[in-house]
């Protein structure tokens, strides 16, 4: 498999000018299934890379070091993950971005400027996702750098062309706050570089930078990626972008790209600084329970359905925090299972979001009700997607919350710490919360009485249903045999924290 990774990480680069292309000439059918077979192509790659656990190493610069793409037990979820959703929503995209077009002008665009469109789309969808797996694959701090401000400009401008409400005030929002998260990182990379003399991640020591330096160097990182992650403080930005953006973006921009600051704390912080980090980890600890118990309150109080799962999902990023932060291999394992688990369930909820704007014509939970019987694929779906989140079996949350209260308990004990013992308690506490705005939403939803104004309503078609089909059948397939990530993910953290 030769330049297998290079080719999974820069075709849809370079071919994203043939699908605007594609659009502009012939419409969003070859657009789309252009794009698909380009992001189908890279997850298949990125699947047979894992298999055997595969690398990829090539000469830069003599400042930077060299540049590679590796696929380990922490990569690998990451990286799959990021393809399959990518590859999944490229299909959801195009009967949501067409309406998305056509109601943005009032239903009188011609059919060379919808095309235009469309072509444009499918480009910028292209260079996010790659961005996504860039960032997740580098082996360089530079080349992390780069990949993840990549993957901040398709996001700017897919939120500001055609996102909802004041799109361009929010786009900014996104660029301002996600870019000064990035030059906090630069900052820290900076200094670890400097003072290494190297930035490939096989040259960096601990051991060779002075404390002070990596003390600030893991503050800054982390205080960069929380941005990214939007944990408590930094999350500011998250509500109103995923409010605004496209469906199918919010759909990739929280289940997958959020998640990678988790990617990189575990990379950067807990493999690279691992005396720090278990010096910092009951931060991370507090910080990620405070996290969820915020995220969760105030999905409670929303009516708008997107910023209800925005809010969600600040709330599991706040899981992903807490196991990090749990110092035991089966909490962090359950920090990474997490993250799969949220890219499934609250990708399938985002879908559940757009079908109903489409067909529902609002996003507003109190003029919405009884829809199960007029649209029952989305609502199987939807309900499979919230039992995800919630973490109740068969689904891949189970598994994933399972070990990680497993683990933040187990070191509670280990250590007699009262502070893990009461963080634990309130751990459980953000579980009921989630439990509470899931359920609440479903039956707001699809139960109850159906608003006359909704008498109409019909299913979704299969270019909206079939993906979420195959997102549900994917979080069942996990829950029942979780052992398709584990069997990676539990080595990398037993050799991360030297077990």
């Amino acid at each position: 498999m030769e330049f297998g990774l290079l080719q999974a990480v820069f075709l849809p680069l370079f071919l994203a000018p043939v699908a605007y292309v594609l659009g502009t000439r012939y419409g969003a059918a070859p657009a789309m299934w252009f794009s698909f077979a380009v992001l189908l192509y890279g997850t298949v790659l990125v699947v047979l890379g894992t298999i055997s656990g595969y690398s990829e190493y090539y000469p830069w610069t003599g400042e930077f070091g060299g540049f590679g793409f590796s696929l380990d037990g922490l990569s690998s979820p990451f990286a799959i993950i990021i393809y399959v959703l990518s590859t999944i929503l490229v299909l959801y995209s195009r009967p949501y971005m067409v309406h998305r077009f056509e109601e943005m002008a009032n239903g009188t665009l011609q059919t060379s400027a919808l095309n235009r469109q469309v072509g444009l789309y499918f480009a910028l969808y292209l260079v996010f996702a790659m961005g996504m797996l860039g960032t997740v694959l580098s082996t360089n701090l530079i080349q992390f750098y780069v990949f993840f401000e990549i993957m901040l400009i398709p996001g700017f401008f897919l939120v500001s062309l055609w996102g909802d409400g004041p799109r361009r005030k929010i786009g900014l929002m996104f660029l301002f706050w996600t870019h000064v998260g990035a030059v906090v990182l630069l900052l820290g990379f900076l200094m670890i570089g400097l003072t290494v003399g190297s930035f490939d991640f096989s040259d960096i020591s601990e051991s060779a930078i002075p404390p002070d330096i990596v003390l600030l160097s893991a503050i800054a990182i982390s205080i960069g990626l929380g941005v990214k992650l939007a944990v408590f403080m930094f999350h500011i930005w998250l509500p109103w972008v995923h409010g605004a953006a496209p469906t199918p973006i919010s759909a990739l921009l929280s289940p997958a790209m959020i998640g990678i600051g988790a990617y990189g704390i575990f990379r950067l912080v807990v493999e690279f600084l691992p005396n720090t980090f278990a010096d910092l980890a009951i931060w991370f600890h507090i910080w990620g329970i405070v996290t969820m118990l915020y995220g969760g309150a105030m999905a409670l109080m929303q009516d708008d359905i997107k910023r209800l799962f925005a809010y969600s999902s600040i709330s599991q990023m706040g899981y992903l925090l807490f196991g990090i932060g749990s110092l035991s291999v089966l909490g962090m394992a359950g920090a990474e299972m997490m993250y799969i688990t949220h890219a499934l369930g609250k990708g399938l909820l985002f879908m559940t979001a757009g079908i109903l704007i489409v067909k529902a014509g609002t996003r507003s939970i109190s003029k919405l009700g009884g829809l199960a019987g007029k649209m029952p694929i989305t609502a199987v779906c939807a309900v499979i997607g919230a039992l995800t989140i919630m973490g109740v079996p068969p689904t891949s949350g189970f598994m994933g919350e399972w070990i990680l209260f497993y683990g933040a308990l187990e070191t509670a004990i280990s250590e007699g710490s009262m502070v893990r013992a009461v963080t634990f308690g309130l751990g459980l506490v953000a579980t009921v919360l989630t439990m509470s705005y899931m359920l609440w939403m479903l039956k707001r939803v699809f139960f109850g009485k159906t608003p006359e104004h909704l008498e109409k309503v019909k299913e979704a078609g299969w270019y909206m249903t079939a993906p979420m089909m195959v997102l549900a059948g994917f979080t069942i397939v996990l829950g029942i045999y979780p052992d398709i990530f584990l069997e990676g993910i539990i080595p990398y953290m037993e050799g991360v924290l030297r077990i």
